[in-house]
């Protein structure tokens, strides 16, 4: 599903890897730690074709990544990051708007369902903009507009950080159990599951 072959990365003229080969298998959950400011946000962000890699190839699935494959390939790929960009829009309509743009219709979580449950959400939400949610409010937020969107490959930068314990441990039971490929970059203990997830050491 994702080949990283040969990666050379650099970012502002700062190298970060040089010789990176890693691949993840359709399905497969995979731990990326290390120390931060190693360059893990920014290899996610060369899989999403932000930041180009100085020398190798990647790929997702059969594809790879260059200008004529990465609006197909993003199509693929739900990115959290570790601060939740999200535009400062009241909520529900910030959730329809991006439902819309990925054609996407009849899913739109409304006041009840498993979605609000499994994320701790009381109809309010909806009635609020983005930059007045709390941190672990606009984290869950990002992961609803996740689920929503069900695309088959998901890159989580520090996905549960600001959340409580209680919330960490439910959010991360669900989607270990997603039929999904998953990347994963946390300090979080609770994703610690070599039962669940392969762990790739970064740098």
């Amino acid at each position: 599903m994702i080949q990283l072959q040969d990666i050379q990365l650099s970012v502002n003229t700062k190298a970060l890897v040089t010789g990176l080969n890693l691949e993840v298998a359709k399905g497969e959950k995979l731990l990326i730690t290390g120390e931060s400011g190693s360059g893990k946000t920014s290899l996610f962000k060369a899989m999403l074709g932000f930041f180009p890699v100085q020398a190798g190839q990647i790929l997702i699935g059969t594809e790879p990544l260059n200008p004529k494959t990465i609006r197909l390939i993003r199509q693929k790929i739900f990115y959290l990051s570790q601060d939740v960009d999200l535009r400062n829009d009241r909520t529900d309509l910030l959730v329809q708007e991006i439902l819309l743009a990925n054609h996407i219709e009849n899913e739109w979580p409304g006041t009840t369902g498993p979605l609000m449950d499994l994320l701790n959400f009381t109809p309010e939400i909806w009635t609020r903009h983005v930059h007045d949610l709390s941190g672990g409010e606009r984290q869950r937020l990002g992961l609803m507009i996740g689920f929503l969107l069900d695309r088959p490959i998901w890159l989580l930068d520090e996905p549960t950080s600001a959340l409580d314990d209680t919330m960490k441990q439910k959010i991360s039971d669900h989607i270990l159990k997603l039929d999904k490929t998953v990347l994963i970059i946390s300090h979080d203990s609770v994703w610690q599951r070599p039962e669940r997830l392969k762990t790739y050491r970064w740098g």
